[in-house]
């Protein structure tokens, strides 16, 4: 019998976020601790994208679902200890300060610059007076800055970053990518170091079945009448 060898530990880790999910601000201390031992690439995308790629609709799209994740962010921003405040409105357009972190490469300092001025801070970025705000807190000037999201080239490396997602197989974010594995939300990160410590959890023969389980029923099927 051969001697079974251990998984090579993963070499590319990658953290897909959107501005718009409370959940990337409450995983981000996390995740920076994290890439204090690992390499981690800092990836923006578009969540919406998603959402359509998979005809799913957002948790604030649901209207009692919305109301319990609010409440979920907020208790579960209280129970680590971390600063936060919904901005004015929920869901906004993240396309301004998404394409201003991709603009920028989105470094660790950058990141959490801007999540921090609409999460810690609850700024609106739909007004002038908070992208300013926001730009300042970045030692940008406004207009150079609403300039370089407003360039062709940073639109494009967005939509890259979006479609490097959906092809990954990305349903949500945040979405910690550790080579082909996915972690998805704040509440995955304990499986996510798991994992590194122990590249081979997955070949467990528990784990293993999970790829083949069948369903005995659809909902299509389940919710016909008669």
């Amino acid at each position: 019998m051969k001697a079974s060898h251990p998984k090579a530990p993963p070499t590319e880790v990658i953290w897909s976020f959107d501005v718009i999910s409370p959940f990337s601000y409450i995983a981000l201390g996390e995740i920076e601790q994290l890439a204090q031992r690992i390499d981690l690439v800092y990836r923006p995308i578009l969540f919406a994208a998603l959402l359509e790629h998979w005809r799913h609709l957002g948790p604030a799209e649901i209207p009692p679902k919305r109301l319990h994740t609010y409440r979920l962010c907020v208790f579960e921003a209280q129970r680590r200890g971390i600063p936060f405040r919904f901005p004015a409105h929920h869901p906004f357009n993240p396309l301004k300060p998404l394409r201003l972190l991709v603009a920028l490469d989105a470094t660790p300092s950058v990141v959490r610059t801007v999540m921090d001025c609409i999460w810690r801070d609850g700024l609106d970025m739909s007004t002038d007076a908070n992208w300013r705000i926001t730009c300042a807190a970045l030692g940008l000037d406004a207009a150079a800055a609403t300039a370089l999201v407003e360039a062709s080239e940073t639109k494009a490396r967005l939509r890259a970053n979006t479609e490097a997602a959906v092809k990954a197989g990305l349903f949500g974010v945040p979405t910690l990518q550790i080579g082909n594995e996915l972690f998805w939300g704040a509440d995955a990160l304990p499986m996510a170091r798991a994992y590194l410590d122990n590249p081979d959890m997955f070949e467990s023969e528990e784990m293993r079945g999970l790829a083949s389980l069948t369903a005995s029923s659809m909902r299509a099927a389940a919710s016909r009448v008669g």
